[in-house]
């Protein structure tokens, strides 16, 4: 496609002369502005990705993708079938039969209004934050989570633990709003549970209002005896909620409503995905900025070697050749900063973490404390595809701004250009 002349003669118009030094530097903030477009645009969309995911996980924290529930809040009482039609759906990683109800949890410090979740121990283990990382840690921060057995064993969250003044082996009473009739007239309905374990998902709601009972205690608390009040089901890929929803439907039928997490968190889903794309948008500017820098500095670089094409051309130079010459010229300053961002946005990427401890020992702070944000350091997502988009943008934008000056150096005509010469 490129004749080794042209390689030649364009690697001889990129090199820094003396008398070409103002172009040379232009050329060269040309090749600086896509290496910070590109570089800047991977960060920020991978490190977004990032937030996105643990802002997705911690909403998503102890609940399902998906709640079946039933039309009048009437519960479900065939569950066990429903779970294995659930179970058996494409798409469905889990599925459990829970009972839910609220309460009032009252420890030796103090008393808070909690969640009950009633879940089966079978499935408490499968549970999220009962499995291990690659590190070998979980959710479960105090106590033994082979204690979660029937009789009177309960799960909480660290914040409220706290807050009651609590630790596995202590005895909390739960206090039920449905009251149960006397010979005095109504009482409520108490109940003394021994905390087993103690877990922390880093969401402020889930760990000061959570408490998991299994599942045949929480049905004798909440009068549903061999009742559930909804089934969680956990989908392979939480993002295809849709598809998801078409097929949990065809499998267990008609009578069923389904909430998924998305139209929970309506409100933040559609925010976070107006962020990321005007977020997008800006950056790209940003590299398309640069690719006009790239012009510039080729209609510079065309205008002072006007001479030199002039000779080309008398000499029998086409003028598709010329034009190839100061698009070799873009291109090589194009596809150089592109791949020079690329390198610099991974490493970085790599060595976040490494690098905000650095600057945070420098200016005696932390930038993310993990009391704060739940997290341990700086989350990024590297998407294969994203990246691969930002690379192909920034090398298609700096070649199509090398089209114009490239098609007036093969329009210049060599007797006007050698005429006063």
């Amino acid at each position: 496609m490129f004749s080794s002349f042209e390689w030649m003669l364009a690697a001889r118009y990129l090199r820094a002369r003396r008398k070409d030094g103002f172009i040379s530097l232009t050329a060269l903030l040309s090749v600086v502005g896509i290496v910070l477009g590109v570089a800047t645009l991977i960060i920020v969309m991978s490190v977004m990705n990032g937030f996105q995911n643990t802002l997705i996980n911690q909403l998503l924290g102890l609940r399902g993708h998906i709640l079946v529930q039933t039309y009048y809040g009437e519960p479900i009482r065939d569950y066990d079938k429903l779970v294995q039609e659930l179970r058996d759906t494409p798409g469905v990683k889990d599925a459990r039969p829970i009972v839910e109800g609220q309460a009032l949890a009252v420890g030796p410090a103090e008393s808070a209004g909690v969640m009950v979740h009633g879940i089966r121990p079978q499935d408490m283990m499968r549970h999220d934050i009962v499995k291990k990382d690659s590190k070998g840690r979980n959710e479960i921060v105090a106590g033994d989570i082979k204690d979660f057995k029937p009789g009177d064993a309960v799960v909480l969250g660290s914040r409220l633990a706290e807050s009651l003044g609590v630790v596995p082996g202590d005895l909390v009473t739960l206090v039920s709003p449905q009251t149960t009739a006397t010979p005095f007239g109504s009482a409520p309905r108490m109940r003394d549970y021994m905390v087993v374990a103690v877990f922390t998902v880093g969401n402020v709601l889930f760990d000061s209002t959570y408490v998991f009972m299994p599942l045949s205690d929480a049905q004798t608390y909440f009068r549903q005896k061999g009742n559930a009040t909804e089934l969680e089901v956990v989908l392979d890929n939480p993002r295809a909620i849709d598809a998801a929803e078409d097929a949990i439907k065809k499998s267990i039928g008609p009578g069923y409503r389904l909430v998924s997490w998305e139209s929970l968190n309506q409100g933040l889903v559609s925010a976070l995905k107006v962020e990321r794309n005007v977020m997008f948008v800006i950056l790209v500017l940003i590299i398309l900025v640069a690719a006009f820098n790239i012009m510039s500095s080729l209609i510079m670089l065309v205008k002072d070697k006007g001479r030199d094409i002039a000779v080309l051309r008398t000499i029998g130079a086409s003028r598709r050749s010329v034009m190839k010459v100061f698009i070799l010229c873009g291109g090589l300053l194009g596809i150089s900063g592109t791949v020079i961002g690329f390198v610099i946005g991974v490493v970085l990427l790599h060595y976040r973490n490494q690098i905000l401890d650095w600057m945070g020992h420098l200016l005696h702070t932390t930038f993310f404390p993990p009391e704060v944000y739940g997290i341990d350091g700086l989350p990024a997502s590297v998407e294969p595809m994203e990246v691969a988009l930002v690379v192909g943008i920034a090398m298609v934008l700096s070649l199509v701004m090398t089209i114009y000056p490239a098609w007036r150096a093969a329009r210049l005509d060599p007797v006007e250009a050698l005429r006063y010469e």
